[in-house]
């Protein structure tokens, strides 16, 4: 039985415009994402200031009144976040109560060695914890990523596999999994890799039963090409990620697709810095935002 508070958040999904900030690098992505903001890795040491560091960015990005659920609908974070506070409220807490924003928390530990094509999600050991813990703050949903290289139909089906197992675990906890298998934007075989995945993901989505999930995919060669996966009756939204473009490129990609909405991370914080004043940051991010949001009403 879904809370009210989770009604309410599904409610938003359902009903809302707007798109979803990525904002959970982690280990590995922190120091390139400190690094676009304008701190690079000569100005801390380890990973405690280094996860300092990028706290005090995405409490400054959530904090600017730019960032509220008008426009934005819901913020996945990483979970050092998940355990953090803004501004004397858990981020989680802080995102829904404060800003109206939907919390969803990335759940996997990063990437096996390519094979097959493919990257599959590393072993997620303690992920009954960690799905008990973002129950505890109230968040939504979670988000785990592998990467698709190659059009191999073996590599792709394993990694839809994959995903999906994981999802029902996350669906049984009650959450909202994002299902996110990206396509590398310069795999040398991206629209055959796509109409594999597509194929995979619908075999996958027809035997869920009754739950559903959201997907978040790389940006089709062709315009409307995940259509069927848009209007799936156990899809509750297909996101896309930005997944290296630039900010103007992805957008415009974004806004052919119909009915699919953005949740970039690089793309929506590219042009701020830790050097702008608040007043040029929140301008920075206020423009961003609204292209973004934007592109995502297609």
């Amino acid at each position: 039985m879904a809370s009210q508070t989770q009604q309410a958040m599904l409610d938003k999904i359902h009903t809302q415009k707007g798109f979803i900030a990525a904002l959970d690098q982690s280990g590995g992505s922190t120091p390139k994402a400190l690094k676009l903001y304008g701190i690079e890795a000569s100005e801390y040491a380890g990973d405690d200031q280094m996860f300092d560091l990028v706290h005090a960015m995405r409490t400054r990005i959530v904090t600017c009144p730019a960032f509220s659920g008008e426009r934005v609908i819901g913020a996945i974070l990483f979970e050092n976040t998940l355990e953090r506070d803004i501004e004397g409220l858990s981020s989680a807490r802080y995102l829904w109560q404060k800003k109206r924003v939907i919390p969803f928390l990335k759940v996997d530990k990063g990437l096996e060695a390519e094979a097959n094509g493919v990257q599959l999600m590393k072993p997620i050991p303690q992920l009954e914890e960690l799905l008990s813990k973002a129950n505890d703050q109230d968040v939504f949903g979670t988000k785990m990523r592998s990467v698709v290289k190659l059009a191999n139909h073996e590599g792709i089906k394993a990694i839809v596999e994959q995903q999906f197992a994981v999802a029902k675990q996350i669906l049984a906890a009650g959450l909202v999994p994002i299902i996110e298998p990206e396509v590398d934007i310069h795999s040398p075989e991206k629209a055959a890799a796509e109409a594999l995945l597509k194929l995979e993901i619908l075999a996958q989505l027809n035997m869920l039963g009754e739950q559903k999930v959201m997907l978040k995919l790389t940006l089709p060669d062709q315009a409307n090409f995940y259509k069927e996966l848009v209007d799936h009756p156990k899809v509750i939204k297909v996101v896309a990620l930005s997944g290296g473009y630039s900010r103007d490129e992805a957008n415009a990609k974004l806004a052919e697709n119909n009915g699919v909405i953005a949740s970039f991370s690089r793309a929506l914080t590219e042009g701020g810095s830790a050097q702008q004043s608040d007043e040029a940051f929140e301008k920075t991010l206020d423009g961003a935002i609204e292209s973004i949001y934007q592109a995502s009403l297609t």
